[in-house]
């Protein structure tokens, strides 16, 4: 079939335009001519969801999930997709809950976009200044304690403001996320726009949070109204997007662009006016009504019988990964189950064998989420020690999902322009150091680790208990690779906190140490039942910051020195490469 015929055979959250492919392979025939200027290029290609690698004729292909929601037919497409597409062989989930696939040529994105959109999977605006892809709670739907389900919701949103005229060149990316409940998993206070939902005299509705963001001035969003109903959070929404996009004092300074800024500036209260009088326009006389938008989807018909003849079984392991890794939905008999992917990472069998997964055990569908995890649904309670043998033979079926052994990173140095570091290697260092050492204590089991491999924050590392960013030392024998300490941040139960920065920079190969010298300092001083968070509150990190000193001390270059001068997984002798991002294009 000639592409120029092609239709997708699925349909999916986001439209799948084949006219927009065709467009697409066009203008990269003509830009591969010489015949696009690279920059106004570049801003195109990013609104397709493509973006530039810090290796030469590379490119990362970004697919959207909106609300983490993905099936097994479109887990399937993305397994061939690390198989033929992508040299190293895997995807990445990440904090956006995205799927993001490397080393790819730009020539073929093309071909890619049609696989992914025969089963309803979209890159369009996955990056560039667009409204960024739509983050949701695993928990949506089946949360006992939710007023109501916000997936429709988030679904309709993402549909409404893909392709908008005024979301396609806004001064900064503008992301959003819905949480289900007041636990606020989907940490409201670092969005653009969060939304948690309400039930107020009977109606369905939202708490709009706004100004929420990390990178190099992290904030948390305010309130913007504690109470707006289901009928009109979009229409509210497009008037903070309407301002945003003409506030022209954000165009002048794309490291100061996002609408956090801008809200910091002027303050909430005078925010919030500027909003009320945007919703005075004659544009706001369109109905906004979301229904014709919603993503309606009875899960519950293909959940798999209760009945089943399922394998049963008991042991240690087991007992400790139900502990972990399973939670309780509100319909009766059903369990969710949270799978590990280390780092996030999912090579191309596992895409294939999770699919296969979900039919037999989940009713063919999964979530993201944005610790990296997958997250399967309407699991029957019964088939659950079935479901951890299948999953240790595909190697995913390790307990610690939202433990301190669950390490977030962000891809770094291994293929992004503005990394610093290898966040990935150094992810992989500590995962293996966190689970060689006792991890009993509630209180140290339930902490967070999180990075990223530079300031900008795509690890979340400013919410964890333990964060850390890409940075660059000054040894004797030249630079080092080292990291910038967060402490006492939080993001479990609705208490978002950004962790406080200490005065020192970590080494790269000394950080899995210094973690232990930070737990067992905790561990040795904090009261009893004080969680990480409060203890570093109460003693602040300068109290935490004698117990690394250290860490300060780099060693002349020599050969026994030399590893503290190359970065995790990497052979030669560090030194800083930063490119030009294309995060602000």
């Amino acid at each position: 079939m000639a592409t120029a015929e092609w239709q997708p055979k699925t349909e999916g959250i986001l439209e799948i335009l084949p006219e927009e492919i065709v467009d697409f392979e066009e203008q990269v025939a003509r830009f591969q001519a010489g015949e696009w200027n690279p920059n106004d290029f570049m801003a195109y290609r990013l609104r397709q969801g493509v973006y530039g690698q810090r290796q030469a004729d590379s490119q990362m292909l970004r697919i959207k999930a909106p609300f983490g929601g993905i099936n097994a037919d479109q887990m399937d497409a993305l397994g061939v997709l690390a198989e033929k597409y992508a040299p190293l062989g895997k995807g990445h989930v990440t904090t956006r809950e995205n799927f993001q696939f490397h080393h790819i040529p730009l020539e073929v994105t093309p071909e890619i976009m049609r696989l992914i959109g025969d089963v309803g999977l979209s890159t369009r605006e996955a990056c560039g200044n667009t409204v960024r892809n739509v983050t949701g709670s695993p928990m949506a739907g089946v949360n006992p304690d939710e007023p109501f389900d916000v997936t429709p919701y988030a679904a309709a949103y993402a549909r409404y403001f893909v392709r908008h005229p005024f979301t396609q060149s806004l001064p900064r990316k503008f992301k959003t996320s819905f949480s289900d409940s007041d636990d606020d998993y989907a940490i409201s206070a670092i969005h653009d726009m969060g939304f948690i939902p309400k039930i107020k005299d009977g109606k369905k509705g939202f708490k709009m949070v706004t100004g929420g963001g990390t990178a190099i001035m992290p904030k948390l969003g305010q309130a913007l109204y504690e109470f707006v109903p289901v009928e009109e959070y979009i229409k509210v929404t497009e008037a903070v997007i309407r301002i945003f996009h003409k506030t022209d004092e954000l165009r002048k300074n794309r490291m100061k662009a996002r609408i956090k800024f801008y809200i910091d500036r002027i303050g909430m209260d005078e925010f919030r006016a500027q909003v009320e009088e945007e919703l005075k326009g004659e544009w706001t006389q369109k109905s906004f009504d979301p229904t014709p938008l919603l993503f309606i989807e009875d899960e519950s018909k293909d959940a798999p019988s209760l009945k089943g003849d399922y394998k049963t079984g008991s042991g240690k392991e087991f007992d400790r990964w139900m502990d972990s890794n399973v939670k309780s939905q509100k319909q009766d008999g059903y369990k969710v189950v949270m799978v590990k992917l280390p780092l996030g990472d999912v090579d191309n069998n596992q895409f294939h064998q999770l699919a296969d997964m979900s039919r037999k055990y989940a009713g063919g569908r999964m979530r993201l989420t944005h610790q990296q995890n997958l997250a399967f649904r309407w699991v029957p309670s019964e088939s659950l020690y079935e479901v951890w043998e299948k999953l240790n033979e595909i190697g995913l079926g390790d307990p610690g999902a939202h433990e301190i052994t669950d390490i977030v990173s962000c891809p770094g140095t291994d293929s992004c322009k503005l990394g610093i570091t290898s966040s990935m290697g150094l992810g992989s260092a500590i995962s293996e150091m966190v689970e060689s050492i006792d991890t009993s204590d509630p209180l140290i089991r339930k902490m967070h680790i999180k990075m990223s491999g530079c300031p900008n924050g795509c690890g979340q590392h400013h919410v964890g208990d333990i964060g850390f960013h890409g940075a660059a030392a000054k040894g004797p024998g030249g630079q080092v690779p080292a990291y910038e300490l967060f402490l006492g941040g939080s993001f479990d139960g609705g208490d978002t906190r950004i962790g406080q920065r200490a005065k020192i920079k970590i080494p790269a190969k000394r950080v899995p140490e210094a973690i232990g010298k930070i737990l067992s300092h905790y561990k040795n001083d904090r009261k009893d039942g004080e969680e990480f968070k409060d203890f570093v509150a109460r003693v602040g990190p300068e109290a935490i910051e004698p117990v690394l000193e250290e860490f300060k001390d780099l060693p002349e270059l020599n050969r026994d020195s030399l590893q503290y001068y190359m970065d995790w997984t990497k052979t030669v002798k560090y030194q800083l490469e930063r490119g030009e991002g294309e995060c602000a294009v």
